[in-house]
């Protein structure tokens, strides 16, 4: 067991998948938990009696960490409910999957806003809450340095979001706050339903990986949880890959 008691964390986009696992084990190591979601409560919800069965306090925020408004009013709650914040994690995403030629602005303008640039404003807001120690992450995906068919937007919000963590490593490390980034392989969460060759993706990427299974979100949790504690207090900057050797080998 990893100790990070007492510690308050915000897990964005935290009601499914690899949201809902870092929530989870956070708590289950000691940590109270704030789970941010936009559109659905109800999971929202179900991660937080979860979290609360594993002994933790949790507060459930609806917000969309691309509007300002709503990061202001996410982050006065965080304030006045815990009064501190130890570890953010960047992890709500979307994205439209199309090919390149059939993008919109809007369509680029959504992904870049929701998967980049919100971590710099969510980062903005969480620093005078954060105390020296704390931790930040950012949730990518290979995308950001493979190319993917109707990845476009997605990978290249995630190649900016991979970029801006190295930026802002650089000037929080002074400040002791540490800036990272967990790069996740093929999950099969609930925004891989969304691609029209789901099945076949998931073939190939278990094929391809030499671990000879898929990455699961719980596999990303742990990750996460070694990026809280006291074993990573030199890891800064970096994008560590749990992909189960999928990268070097698909």
């Amino acid at each position: 067991m990893i100790n990070i008691q007492g510690k308050v964390a915000l897990i964005t986009g935290g009601s499914r998948g690899i949201g809902r696992a870092v929530a989870l084990r956070f708590a289950e190591n000691g940590a109270d938990i704030i789970v941010n979601y936009v559109r659905h409560k109800g999971d929202a919800e179900e991660t937080a009696r979860m979290v609360e069965k594993a002994g933790a306090k949790c507060h459930v925020v609806k917000a969309n960490v691309a509007k300002e408004e709503d990061l202001g009013r996410m982050f006065e709650e965080i304030e006045q409910l815990f009064g501190r914040l130890d570890i953010l994690v960047s992890n709500a995403a979307s994205g439209v999957l199309k090919p390149a030629l059939e993008l919109t602005p809007r369509h680029w303008d959504w992904a870049m806003d929701i998967n980049a640039r919100a971590l710099l404003f969510l980062v903005q807001h969480a620093m005078p809450l954060m105390p020296p120690g704390a931790r930040v992450m950012a949730v990518s995906s290979l995308g950001a340095v493979r190319g993917i068919p109707n990845y476009t937007t997605v990978g290249s919000s995630k190649a900016a979001l991979e970029a801006l963590v190295r930026h802002l490593a650089v000037e929080l490390g002074p400040k002791g706050i540490l800036v990272n980034t967990i790069s996740a392989g093929v999950v099969d969460t609930d925004a891989l339903k969304h691609f029209p060759n789901r099945e076949e993706i998931l073939e190939r990427s278990l094929e391809a990986t030499p671990i000879g299974r898929l990455t699961t979100p719980e596999d990303v949790a742990d990750i996460a949880l070694f990026l809280a504690s006291d074993l990573a207090t030199m890891v800064h900057g970096q994008v560590i890959i749990v992909d189960g050797g999928y990268a070097v080998h698909g």
